[in-house]
């Protein structure tokens, strides 16, 4: 810890208070009035990726972390938990997605807290885990890493296993006379990634784009690579009015990500092609439906949602 930053955490915390939150299992930073970061916990830099080093004197409104809401609002800059808590004094809990070292967005579970002394509120610190409920993959995924139905590169299912899935939820779903949504999702403009960067920076383009789509989907939702850079993510049990603003929380918090490249940060929009499933569709029809809307949104400009209707 830097000796200027040492010395106004302790001006805030006790040394006992100091060490207890050293040592906790949930990542912790201190904050001043001004949102300068003070002090940054090891489980904050497991979590994160971000070292003590290099997060210690920067300030939140930096955006190091980019943390945003579901709906991809940035807020650090609109409607930060913790300058809101420094504000009014008040604890706040709030759910959110934070941006990894390795640019992919995943969900925290945030808890801020003041810090008062003389009743005064004189900074603040805020406390966050990982939202593991979110994070879990199925158990049925775990099982087949074994049986090669895992891609290799992405960590998510391979194209073999995605058609096993779709054709196992659909006969599911007419079962119980329910209804799934599948969404085809391509990053655009991927051969001028690989192009321009390289195909090593590609492969981490879509490995961040995949882990993205796994933190936002529920652990009964379904994400495997289609082939190249095309995903596809299904979704039981979801209605066709859902079905637009879901692909476009994909849309925006995959456009929130980014990798660091020699270059400068280097940010990915995806086009998406969606459509509800019906009684009489067959695996084919509900893949071609999807892979039409993909195309359409393609045509239209790209870095939108089609929805089939």
């Amino acid at each position: 810890m830097k000796c200027e930053q040492r010395e106004k955490v302790e001006d805030l915390l006790s040394e006992q208070a100091i060490e207890i939150i050293k040592n906790l299992e949930i990542g912790a930073y201190v904050v001043s009035p001004e949102r300068e970061i003070l002090f940054w916990n090891d489980k904050a830099y497991e979590i994160t990726g971000y070292t003590s080093g290099e997060v210690i004197g920067s300030f939140c409104q930096d955006n190091l972390l980019r943390h945003v809401d579901e709906l991809a609002t940035e807020l650090c800059i609109h409607g930060c938990p913790l300058l809101e808590t420094i504000k009014d004094g008040t604890i706040r809990k709030a759910r959110v997605y934070l941006r990894h070292k390795a640019g992919y967005r995943m969900p925290v579970k945030v808890e801020t807290l003041p810090i008062k002394v003389n009743n005064e509120t004189k900074g603040a610190i805020e406390f966050f885990q990982e939202d593991t409920e979110e994070l879990n993959l199925s158990e049925e995924l775990r099982r087949t890493r074994e049986k090669a139905l895992i891609c290799p590169l992405t960590e998510i299912g391979n194209r073999r296993y995605t058609e096993q899935v779709l054709e196992d939820r659909l006969e599911e779903m007419k079962r119980m006379n329910s209804s799934l949504g599948l969404f085809f999702i391509d990053i655009d403009d991927f051969k001028h990634i690989n192009d321009t960067y390289g195909h090593p920076i590609g492969d981490i383009v879509l490995k961040m784009v995949a882990r993205t789509l796994v933190s936002i989907m529920r652990p009964y939702d379904f994400v495997g690579r289609w082939g190249g850079e095309e995903i596809v993510a299904i979704v039981p049990h979801v209605k066709q009015e859902e079905l637009f603003e879901l692909g476009e929380r994909l849309r925006k918090l995959i456009s929130a990500s980014s990798i660091k490249t020699t270059q400068g940060r280097l940010g990915v929009t995806v086009s998406i092609g969606s459509t509800i499933s019906f009684k009489e569709d067959t695996f084919d029809s509900i893949i071609d439906r999807a892979d039409k809307m993909m195309y359409e949104s393609k045509r239209n400009g790209k870095n939108r949602v089609t929805v089939y209707s």
